[in-house]
């Protein structure tokens, strides 16, 4: 086995074991966003999702990815009382880097049978793509300026007498 694969089915492994619901992911996002601390973590995830996150959610799962490496926590002075500010390592970096491209990868193909590509200039377009039939044809545009570039183009194609 290459050292790549060896690699790839590490991180397969990490990610199975730290992502164990999509609040652990959102925390991993959080984070690579930038140093926070745990009430910063719990109000953005608030504020960005609707949802609640507990402490018995946060801390512990802040603890193992400690444990493992990829983050490391400092004692800050803010206001009356000293905060704990997590901060991604070189390792988490990585990790994370790693992580949500294979996330890209996994959601792109989720994705795949619903996007529709733009006759005009060949823009995946994922919903609202505007649609319009010409010579019997439906074709897909990003939008209407689109369609109306494409449709120019047609017109001195045909003005040209080009194929």
């Amino acid at each position: 086995m290459s050292s790549d694969s060896k690699r790839q089915g590490s991180t397969i492994t990490e990610m199975s074991e730290i992502l164990s619901d999509f609040s652990q992911f959102y925390i991993v996002i959080l984070l690579n966003e930038g140093p926070i601390h745990g009430y910063g973590v719990m109000r953005a995830f608030k504020n960005r999702t609707g949802s609640t996150l507990s402490a018995g959610t946060l801390y512990p799962f802040l603890q193992k990815l400690e444990g493992m490496g990829l983050v490391k926590k400092t004692e800050k002075v803010s206001g009356k009382r000293p905060r704990i500010v997590y901060t991604l390592t070189r390792k988490g970096r990585t990790f994370t880097d790693r992580l949500f491209r294979r996330f890209a990868s996994l959601t792109a193909s989720a994705l795949e049978p619903s996007l529709e590509t733009c006759a005009s200039y060949g823009a995946r377009v994922y919903d609202g793509a505007h649609h319009e039939d010409l010579d019997g044809v439906r074709l897909a545009f990003c939008c209407v300026h689109c369609a109306r570039a494409y449709k120019l183009d047609l017109i001195r194609e045909h003005r040209l007498g080009s194929p």
